[in-house]
C-alpha cells in the first residue's frame, strides 16, 4: 500500500506536450468521458432498435454538450464561487480564460450545474424537433452515467475534489496529509453503480422518464453518501452544523425535483 499512498508523488498530471501547450490528463478523462457516453448513448439505441435517427441523436449531442457546460460554469459561479455577486454584475467574465491579460484558463464546474443545464438543453431540443423528451432523457441518463466514470477519475488525477482525512490503510497522501480517494468513491457510486441498476433496468421499465427520474435519484443518493468522504469546498466548508456540505443540499433538493417529476409524469399518462 505504500505506493499507492504516495501515487501522487510519482504521477504527472501532464500527459503530453504539443510544442508550449501542455496537455493533463485531467482534459484527456474528460474528453473520453464525453465520448464514451455518446459511445454507450449510441450502443444502446442500436441495440435495443430505439426509434431515434443517428442523425438527429448527433445533433442533440450538439445541444446537449453547449447546455452541460454553460450550466456547469454558470452552476459553480451560483452555488460554488465566493465572487457570485461579481459575476452576476458582470457576465461576460464567467467564461474569461484571462487574468490580467495572463491566460489562466476557466476553473469551476458544478456537476449539479451541468446537469440543469442539460436538462434545459435537451427540453429546447425536443420541443424544437418534437421529440418526447422524457424518451431522449432515458437514453442519454445511461451515457451520462457510463461517463461520469472517467469524469471523476479525471478529478482524481487532476488532485482535485480531495477526501476527507483518514487513516485507512488505502488513503492517499495528499500534500503530506492522508485522506479518502473520495474521488474514486464517486466514480464507483455515482458512476458504475448507477450504470449498471439503470442498464439491467432498462427494459423494464414501464413509462418513458423512468429511467431518467432513476438517475436523478439514485445519483443524488450516491453523492451524499459520497459527501461524507469528501472534503467540503475549502471557499465554503460546511453550511449547516458540522455535517451538511453544499453538494448534499443540491442533492436533496435533486431528489425532491425527481419525485415532482415522477408525480408530474403519472398525472399526465393518467389523463
Amino acid at each position: 500500500m505504500e505506493f499507492w499512498q504516495h501515487i501522487y508523488e510519482h504521477f504527472n498530471p501532464i500527459a503530453f506536450h504539443l510544442g508550449s501547450i501542455a496537455v493533463h490528463w485531467y482534459g484527456i478523462m474528460y474528453a473520453s468521458a464525453l465520448l464514451s457516453a455518446i459511445f454507450v448513448a449510441k450502443w444502446i439505441i442500436k441495440k435495443d432498435k430505439l426509434p431515434i435517427k443517428n442523425e438527429q441523436f448527433d445533433s442533440y449531442v450538439w445541444w446537449a454538450e453547449i447546455g452541460v457546460i454553460l450550466g456547469a460554469r454558470i452552476g459553480y459561479v451560483l452555488f460554488y464561487d465566493t465572487h457570485t455577486s461579481y459575476y452576476l454584475t458582470h457576465p461576460w467574465q464567467i467564461f474569461n480564460p484571462y487574468i490580467n491579460g495572463v491566460y489562466a484558463g476557466i476553473s469551476g464546474m458544478s456537476y449539479h450545474g451541468a446537469f440543469f443545464g442539460f436538462i434545459l438543453a435537451s427540453y429546447l431540443f425536443c420541443r424544437k424537433n418534437k421529440l418526447s423528451f422524457w424518451f431522449l432523457a432515458d437514453i442519454a441518463v445511461l451515457g451520462i452515467s457510463a461517463g461520469y466514470i472517467l469524469g471523476r477519475i479525471g478529478n482524481f488525477f487532476n488532485q482535485e475534489l480531495v477526501g476527507r482525512i483518514t487513516d485507512v490503510s488505502w488513503a492517499i497522501d495528499v500534500n503530506g496529509v492522508l485522506r479518502h480517494p473520495s474521488q474514486l468513491y464517486e466514480a464507483i457510486l455515482e458512476g458504475l453503480i448507477v450504470f449498471i441498476i439503470l442498464y439491467v433496468y432498462r427494459t423494464r421499465k414501464s413509462f418513458n422518464g423512468e429511467l431518467a427520474i432513476m438517475y436523478g435519484f439514485l445519483y443524488s443518493i450516491a453523492r451524499i453518501i459520497a459527501e461524507f468522504f469528501r472534503e467540503p469546498d475549502i471557499q465554503l466548508g460546511f453550511i449547516y452544523s458540522n455535517w451538511l456540505t453544499m453538494g448534499m443540499l443540491i442533492s436533496f433538493i435533486s431528489i425532491l425535483v425527481t419525485l415532482f417529476a415522477l408525480i408530474y409524469i403519472k398525472r399526465t399518462q393518467s389523463h
